[in-house]
């Protein structure tokens, strides 16, 4: 099968377009015809070597794939061959054979299409686990959601939104706030031109938001604790600001507030029965039109590795997805 190959350690341009030995299903896994994969930061990790899983030479990166079941294994029955799918993966999404785990595979809305759904499973996964399950939001707190021009921010932006929280969204620039307004948010901070912290408690009248949804870090991090309302939380998703903070416990005890950690991955091997529930959420509100995803750049499998680019250049909004 063609595939886009790591074969070492490096960066974007050590990718080649290849071929890997097609996949076969073991007991509870499913093959995927892939159609379009999702691109995520974690892919440029990955392909470095600096990501928590490093599969063996040679692999296809790709986290997260959409396409027709090819083949399914033992105990598989909730999918079968010829369904529309996605899934999110370990690794080896940019190939057109791609294997998934059986408890990852759920089958798509009729009225989403494959890049839609390649760019889906990740962003409104996190989105979903992070303000359900680990923050407890509420209808009618204020959330605030950093990077909410990013995949994963635009997608907790309209989350957010369908569980009826009044959002903020931070980005840098005012044409990454406008897509965050475009997407929901109800107001919205341009943190390379705003003063986060003032902002943040203009936004709030002094009282702080209930809910911060943190990919940055750094200094976004710290100005969020100083602004966070009586017993709000703070769900820290990543990094991508490059500093990861240190937690001055003294402000926790006084606000008595929360900082959380959340990484949806581990679900999908700790607590694999919550994504069933999760996905029906997340289905039933596109459906109705509540989630719009949105996909700034679709590159063919032979551009892959400019996909990689877009995203460590910071170029891309939403998603990026390669078209297998």
């Amino acid at each position: 099968m063609k595939a886009l190959v790591c074969a070492a350690w490096g960066g974007p341009e050590t990718l080649t377009l290849g071929e890997l030995p097609d996949p076969a299903p073991g007991p509870g896994e499913v093959v995927i015809r892939a159609r379009a994969a999702g691109v995520n930061f974690a892919d440029t990790l990955l392909i470095q070597g600096k990501y928590q899983e490093k599969p063996p030479f040679p692999f296809a990166p790709g986290l997260e794939v959409a396409g027709e079941v090819a083949a399914v294994g033992a105990g598989v029955t909730h999918v079968a061959p010829g369904q529309r799918v996605l899934a999110p993966v370990d690794h080896g999404g940019f190939a057109e054979l791609v294997k998934a785990r059986g408890t990852d595979t759920f089958a798509i809305p009729d009225s989403m299409d494959y890049v839609t759904a390649a760019g889906f499973p990740i962003t409104y996964g996190t989105a979903h686990g992070a303000l359900v399950w680990r923050a407890g939001l509420k209808a009618g707190e204020t959330l605030v959601v950093h990077g909410a021009a990013g995949g994963v921010g635009l997608a907790t932006v309209e989350v957010g939104k369908a569980l009826g929280a009044r959002v903020v969204g931070t980005a840098g620039g005012a044409d990454k706030t406008a897509i965050a307004a475009a997407h929901g948010a109800d107001a919205t901070i341009d943190y390379k031109a705003e003063d986060l912290r003032q902002r943040l408690k203009e936004v709030t009248g002094g009282r702080g938001a209930d809910v911060y949804f943190d990919p940055v870090g750094g200094e976004v991090f710290e100005a969020s604790l100083r602004a966070i309302a009586w017993e709000g939380r703070i769900v820290v998703i990543g990094f991508a600001g490059g500093g990861v903070p240190q937690i001055p416990a003294n402000i926790l005890l006084v606000k008595n507030c929360s900082a959380v950690g959340f990484y949806w991955g581990s679900y999908r091997r700790n607590a694999p029965e919550r994504l069933a529930a999760q996905f029906a959420d997340l289905f039933r509100w596109f459906e109705a039109g509540l989630l719009k995803p949105h996909v700034s750049h679709r590159l063919p499998l032979a551009r892959a590795a400019e996909a990689f680019a877009l995203l460590q250049q910071r170029k891309a909004t939403g998603k990026v997805v390669v078209e297998i």
